[in-house]
C-alpha cells in the first residue's frame, strides 16, 4: 500500500501516534470532508506500513464501516450464516479488527442506531472486551487494536448528538477546513490542477465558507474542491467544473446556489 497524501496542520499526528502507543480509543470531529478519513488511512500507514511499524505483516491493517441508521449490532460482531449444510460463524468488521489487531474505524457513529453505540463501550475503556452474545464468546482485544470514530458535530441534530457515556471514552481531536494556503497545496496535489487554479479554487472555498454567517451552515468541502480542479485538468471549463462540482451540489436553495455562483464568477476566469 502507497502512502496515503496528508498534510498535517497542528499536531494532529503525533497526538494519534501517542493515543495509538497508550491503545486509546480516538474520536475525529469536523465537518464533511475536511480529510478525517484520509487522516485516519495515512495514520495506519505510518502505523501499520512502514519499516518500523508494528504490524506489516497485517493483511487489512484498516477496517472502516460507514455507519447509518440500519447499522445493527449484528453487523458489526458478525452472524450465522449458511453454507452447504452447515452453520458457520462470519466475525463482522469489529470483531474482525478485534481479533486481528487492525484499526477499527466508525465513520459517522451518531448515523448508527443507539443501541448499536453501546456495543463499543467495553472495548473503550480498561477492559478492552467484545462479548459475542451469539457465541458465547468473550473477545480480548488485541493489543494492537485501536477504534477510531468520527461525526460531524456541527451537521447533527440534538437527536443525532454523540452521548456523553459514549464521548467520554475517547479523547478528541477537532478538524477544519484548512487555511487557503494549505487548502491550495491539497488540491494541487490531489487533482494535478495547476497551482493558479488551486489557489482560485481555495479562494473560492474560504468566500463560500463565509456564507455561514448568512445562515448557510455547510459550506463547501476540500474534497468538493478537488473534485473541480480534477474535472478543470481534465478539460472541463473551470465556471462549469464549479457549477457541476460546487454550485449544484452545496445546496439545492437556488439563493444559495446563487450566492456561490457569484463568488465563482468573481473569482475564475
Amino acid at each position: 500500500m502507497s502512502e496515503p497524501y496528508y498534510l498535517p496542520l497542528a499536531d494532529e499526528v503525533e497526538v494519534f501516534e501517542a493515543a495509538y502507543h497508550g491503545r486509546l480509543p480516538v474520536l475525529l470531529k469536523g465537518p464533511t470532508g475536511c480529510g478525517k478519513t484520509r487522516f485516519v488511512e495515512h495514520m495506519t500507514w505510518r502505523l501499520y506500513e512502514t519499516s518500523d511499524g508494528p504490524r506489516g505483516d497485517l493483511a487489512v491493517p484498516l477496517v472502516t464501516v460507514s455507519c447509518h441508521e440500519d447499522l445493527t449490532a449484528t453487523d458489526l460482531v458478525g452472524r450465522y450464516l449458511l453454507r452447504g449444510d452447515e452453520t458457520v460463524w462470519q466475525d463482522g468488521p469489529l470483531t474482525q479488527a478485534a481479533r486481528t489487531g487492525a484499526i477499527c474505524y466508525l465513520d459517522e457513529i451518531v448515523e448508527a442506531r443507539k443501541d448499536t453505540t453501546v456495543l463499543v463501550h467495553s472495548l473503550t475503556d480498561h477492559r478492552r472486551i467484545l462479548p459475542i452474545d451469539k457465541t458465547g464468546e468473550l473477545l480480548a482485544a488485541h493489543d494492537d487494536f485501536l477504534l477510531v470514530i468520527s461525526y460531524n458535530p456541527g451537521y447533527q441534530s440534538v437527536l443525532k448528538d454523540l452521548k456523553t457515556s459514549t464521548r467520554q471514552r475517547f479523547v478528541s481531536l477537532s478538524f477544519d477546513y484548512p487555511e487557503s494556503d494549505a487548502e491550495a497545496e491539497i488540491i494541487a496535489h490531489e487533482s494535478a490542477v495547476a497551482a493558479d487554479v488551486a489557489d482560485r479554487l481555495a479562494a473560492i472555498g474560504v468566500k463560500v465558507r463565509n456564507l455561514r454567517e448568512h445562515g448557510f451552515e455547510e459550506g463547501v468541502s476540500t474534497r468538493l474542491l478537488i473534485y473541480a480542479g480534477e474535472l478543470i485538468r481534465r478539460g472541463i471549463d473551470p465556471r462549469r467544473a464549479a457549477e457541476i462540482a460546487i454550485v449544484q451540489t452545496v445546496s439545492d436553495d437556488a439563493n444559495v446556489q446563487k450566492a456561490v455562483a457569484d463568488i465563482v464568477d468573481v473569482i475564475l476566469p
